[in-house]
């Protein structure tokens, strides 16, 4: 099964306070070492190198250290790599490691040297087990994918090369700007190949620690399934001055009980806690930490609601005819009817279902590719994207795409939008009202007040002689199996469903874009319903492959950065025009209460090494004392504008590396 860094829609943010994470200068220390929190989902597997799930990377980002990492502004700085030089045609990357850079078992012996070999040999793993993210480079290191289809047996013949026990390089395909922010992803880090051999099918199981080697800062102690992960600091990591914290607990939360993370902050057994605006007792949490309640910044995470063009299971459905199954599906692949569904769906208040009234907007998304992910010289990608958008419709003239507002909302425009889809599908023998099923987890309070929201949006400016949102409430674990761990299309048992999100592996617009690319992308199950690869009738009726032409002609550009995202912003100008995914909010942007010092931790747009969706205790520093709104401004101005220093600096730097 692939599934990339796809992740469920969670109750809550699980999150330092440092989201954007930086280095706020304070000196405020803290007596206590252990960090203390909660988890929301069970790893299926420790397997780093091929799992795509970010309830893995959450864990083994902490205790396996790849070639880079990333700074508290976003830089890319060296981890096992001290240094790397790039070719000058941009084809061959080197990386020269660190000497005494060590494997330690569980219990913190030493086992080995990590060495050169220990990259390739992490690589032929991941390209042997079939890796959910081999994907990533696939189609950038030269030979791979001949490998992985079986064309080429021979892995010596792979673009990855131990030149010295120190000296690892890759060849690439093409170039790629953005190749070293793909480092940071557990499918390019090492395994040491006699530990591996003699685990055998026992390597990395998910609740045994022992399974894996650790050369990061964390050795991962214990887990028990829906109980609790804890972590110890390495004592002998090669970089332990920036590690800060001797301990991490963390406990199995499902998100039914909304006080339990404000109250555990209050009497200490979380260092953290997000608190629920929308719960009965925030009047009381609001009142006594009414100075501490802080709102982190919008990260590159974005969750969605996915629309099933080609749905073929109903074990989990409100529907009581084949007449309704049929019209609900032609419904939803008529563009113009799911444009109204995104034109009458208030996410404002969607939002405020986990952020309050006040908050709401704090969270929203107009674009799957966040409008700032990118820039060309002159321009953000959201601006790209709503130039090439007015040209589709007269509907999307006065949509503002920015972050932290509605711009899509629009009872007038969703009206007229299912007048005209109306027509054509009643001519097409549609009946109405058209009922569509949308899942969700029954004991987490919080994802179904979201849902019932959207139900009660949708049905008031549709109406319900028209359109009816069956919410089917299930277990959890019922509810991924028919989403986030469904193994092919035919097991999405959905119409509708806000249980997806998508957290970016590297800094290009494509690790978007390209996950439902009908051809090739791995979540067009998870997204849309279908199998990708297969010449899936309802996306070509839908029109995937027009859209599969736009990435095809961005992927082509390969050395002008501002041509290639004005390419990419065309693909996402059409995705939003065929309103086949509608975004909704950020991982972040929520209220929360903390003890950790603001903007310590590293920060990424992606990877696995300071993305926001992926948490990281190594840099991570601690308080006695909750933090302040005024003290976390005061962090969140300062960390800007060393950022943008910072920045400039590492740009500035980068033609160094060119050899």
């Amino acid at each position: 099964m692939k599934k990339s860094k796809i992740i469920a829609l969670t109750a809550v943010a699980l999150l330092a306070t440092g989201t954007l994470a930086a280095c706020s200068g304070s000196k405020t220390g803290s007596s206590n070492k252990t960090f203390s929190y909660v988890y929301e989902q069970d790893p299926d597997n420790l397997d780093y190198l091929t799992t795509g799930k970010a309830s893995t990377s959450n864990i083994t980002s902490n205790v396996i250290d790849g070639l880079l990492e990333n700074d508290r502004y976003g830089n890319l700085i060296p981890s096992v790599a001290k240094d790397w030089t790039v070719s000058k045609d941009g084809l061959t990357y080197t990386y020269k490691l660190r000497k005494g850079v060590k494997w330690y078992t569980s219990e913190g012996e030493e086992y080995a040297e990590v060495k050169a070999q220990d990259f390739v040999t992490g690589l032929k793993h991941a390209a042997d087990k079939k890796s959910d993210a081999i994907y990533l480079v696939q189609d950038s290191i030269k030979g791979l994918d001949a490998y992985m289809k079986g064309e080429n047996k021979d892995f010596s013949a792979v673009g990855i090369k131990a030149v010295d026990d120190y000296t690892v390089q890759y060849t690439l395909n093409r170039p790629e700007s953005f190749w070293n922010s793909k480092t940071t992803m557990g499918v390019l880090a090492p395994v040491n190949a006699e530990f591996l051999k003699s685990k055998g099918n026992k390597f990395a199981q998910a609740t045994d620690p022992s399974s894996i080697l650790y050369n990061g800062p964390y050795l991962l102690k214990s887990i028990t399934a829906k109980s609790s992960v804890e972590f110890a600091k390495n004592p002998n990591y090669w970089d332990k001055k920036n590690v800060h914290i001797d301990h991490i607990k963390l406990s199995y939360y499902d998100g039914q009980d909304q006080d339990k993370l404000a109250k555990g902050f209050s009497d200490g057994s979380f260092t953290n806690a997000k608190v629920f605006p929308t719960s009965p007792s925030y009047a009381s949490v609001s009142k006594k930490y009414k100075n501490n309640i802080v709102y982190t910044p919008q990260d590159a995470t974005t969750y969605l609601v996915a629309t099933n063009i080609d749905r073929q299971s109903y074990n989990h459905t409100s529907k009581t005819t084949d007449a309704q199954k049929t019209s609900t599906k032609k419904a939803l692949l008529n563009k113009d009817f799911r444009q109204a569904i995104t034109f009458a769906f208030d996410r404002t208040a969607y939002a405020s279902q986990v952020n309050g009234k006040d908050g709401a907007t704090k969270m929203l998304r107009n674009l799957f590719v966040p409008p700032t992910f990118v820039q060309t010289d002159d321009k953000n990608f959201g601006e790209l994207v709503k130039e090439k958008l007015v040209g589709y419709d007269e509907s999307w003239k006065d949509v503002n795409l920015n972050d932290a507002q509605d711009g899509l909302y629009n009872p007038t425009k969703a009206k007229e939008k299912l007048a005209k889809a109306k027509a054509a599908l009643q001519a097409d023998g549609v009946q109405f009202p058209i009922h569509i099923d949308m899942p969700v987890d029954q004991t987490a309070t919080n994802k179904v007040q979201r849902v019932q929201s959207l139900k009660q949006s949708i049905e008031k400016n549709l109406g319900k002689e028209n359109v009816v949102i069956d919410i089917q409430q299930m277990s959890k674990d019922d509810v991924n199996n028919i989403t986030y761990f469904a193994e092919s299309a035919a097991a999405e048992d959905w119409d509708l469903s806000d249980n997806v999100g998508w957290s970016p592996d590297f800094q290009d617009p494509s690790t978007y874009l390209d996950v439902i690319k009908p051809s090739s992308g791995e979540n067009t199950k998870t997204y849309l319903g279908f199998d990708s690869g297969k010449n899936n009738a309802a996306a070509a009726q839908v029109g995937m492959n027009e859209y599969e032409k736009l990435l095809n002609e961005a992927e082509k550009e390969t050395t002008n950065t501002n041509a290639r995202y004005e390419k990419y912003a065309a693909a996402q100008a059409w995705l939003t025009d065929n309103a086949l995914v509608i975004p909704t909010t950020t991982l972040t942007g929520r209220p929360i209460l903390s003890r950790t010092v603001p903007f310590t931790n590293p920060f990424a747009w992606s990877g696995n090494k300071g993305n926001s969706e992926i948490i990281l205790y190594k840099y991570l520093e601690l308080q006695d004392e909750p933090v302040t709104q005024d003290q976390y401004k005061k962090a969140m101005t300062k960390w800007n504008k060393e950022r943008s220093k910072s920045n400039k600096k590492a740009q500035e730097e980068l033609a160094d590396h060119v050899k």
